[in-house]
């Protein structure tokens, strides 16, 4: 059947492929739903196995298989990162690294203190006591309360 149709066309065998993989990307532009994206792949992974000269059963079997593939593997990645939402960013975010002065003492077992950083009063935590009026440095946030470190402590680091 398919020297019939190759003789009719008068184009080899991979070329076909090409064709096919071709149609079914343009035919993706209209329906972007990458399922055509994945018959094209798998078409050429047919026409690669018709280069290297297979016959055209293994051509077929080829062709399955790239379809398979492509639809467990290839079109779930593609489809997550199409429809990906950008993570909004947290009011804490902007705070990271920014100095800020203790307006309640910091009780690391208590779990409590405050902060004024930019002009706002934050809940305050961290792992080692921190008295009144103390420079602190925002390390990270966990909802909205704010990881701090005595300000001498993150410059001592590396």
């Amino acid at each position: 059947m398919m020297n019939i149709l190759t003789q009719s066309l008068g184009l080899p065998l991979p070329a076909l492929w090409l064709a096919f993989a071709f149609v079914l990307a343009i035919l993706e532009l209209v329906v972007p739903t990458f399922v055509c994206l994945c018959f094209s792949a798998a078409a050429v992974i047919g026409m690669i196995s018709a280069l290297c000269g297979f016959d055209l059963a293994y051509q077929m079997v080829a062709f399955g298989m790239g379809i398979l593939l492509s639809l467990l593997l290839l079109r779930p990645r593609l489809i997550a990162r199409l429809y990906a939402k950008p993570a909004l960013p947290s009011r804490t975010d902007a705070l990271h690294g920014k100095h800020g002065h203790v307006t309640q003492a910091i009780e690391p077992t208590l779990g409590q203190g405050r902060i004024l950083v930019d002009g706002q009063d934050w809940a305050a935590s961290s792992s080692a006591s921190v008295s009144l009026g103390t420079t602190v440095v925002v390390t990270g946030a966990d909802g909205l309360i704010l990881h701090v470190r005595k300000e001498h402590e993150a410059d001592d680091r590396p």
